[in-house]
């Protein structure tokens, strides 16, 4: 099958990187699921890969909610085709020091990081292995080796790579790939968020964070939307079970 013919599904992707994501792989000549908790904010990305002359549609789904994401990819499969490209990029941060973290705080990171990935992953993977074909793409982070103020998040991140070496395991004998890619830092409005809550300018957070990056700048979406098209893509048929951070220099 043709990459123009592949049916991709992208969560998390009404903004930042699952915006970027979505917009590449249209780019690439897949049909893509722009998938939010948010239907209505899927909008915009759904209209710019439409305008570019793509197929996308936008689907709403609690990706914690296995009833919600079991009707997401239904949707999906009967709207757009059999998806057999997932990128399991949807997120959320509560940070906080540990003695001041809530069990709730931990719980809804948890839920969505790991839990939505997994649900998300059991629901397509039957799609890929009746293609006996199928790329999966897991959002970690840096963050993954440990972050102050982030030990849900860093938990939640190292755990999506124990969870992608496992996928590649048992599923590479159906013609399917699993990888997980962990950005350093880049300007989204989640990173915004975090400068306001510690209370920093975010061009100042950014002059700082490029100043330790060893390329000397901070990372785009669209750096990460390069490399999930690679390993999306026909040419990455023998890389699998691999975590690739993209941060501008090395982090492992």
């Amino acid at each position: 099958m043709s990459e123009s013919a592949r049916v991709a599904i992208v969560t998390g992707a009404a903004r930042g990187i699952g915006a970027a994501t979505a917009l590449r792989l249209a780019a690439d000549g897949m049909a893509v699921a722009v998938v939010d908790i948010d239907a209505a904010a899927t909008g915009e990305t759904v209209a710019t890969i439409e305008a570019a002359g793509g197929r996308a549609i936008g689907v709403g789904a609690d990706v914690s909610d296995a009833d919600q994401v079991a009707a997401a990819v239904a949707r999906v499969a009967d709207e757009l085709g059999a998806p057999t490209v997932l990128v399991n990029n949807a997120g959320v941060l509560r940070d906080n020091l540990l003695f001041k973290m809530s069990p709730t705080d931990w719980d809804t990171v948890m839920n969505v990081h790991l839990r939505g990935a997994f649900l998300f992953t059991q629901a397509t993977q039957k799609h890929m292995v009746e293609q006996r074909w199928g790329r999966i793409v897991n959002l970690s982070s840096t963050s993954a080796l440990g972050n102050r103020g982030q030990v849900n998040y860093s938990a939640a991140k190292a755990g999506l790579q124990g969870f992608t070496k496992t996928l590649a395991i048992e599923l590479g004998p159906f013609g399917i790939t699993a990888n997980a890619v962990a950005p350093g830092f880049i300007v989204t409005e989640m990173t915004a968020a975090t400068a306001e809550r510690m209370k920093i300018d975010f061009d100042e957070l950014q002059k700082h964070a490029a100043s330790e990056i060893p390329v000397r700048r901070v990372g785009r979406p669209e750096d990460i939307a390069h490399t999930i098209s690679f390993l999306a893509g026909e040419g990455a048929s023998f890389v699998s079970g691999q975590v690739i951070y993209v941060a501008g220099g090395p982090k492992d």
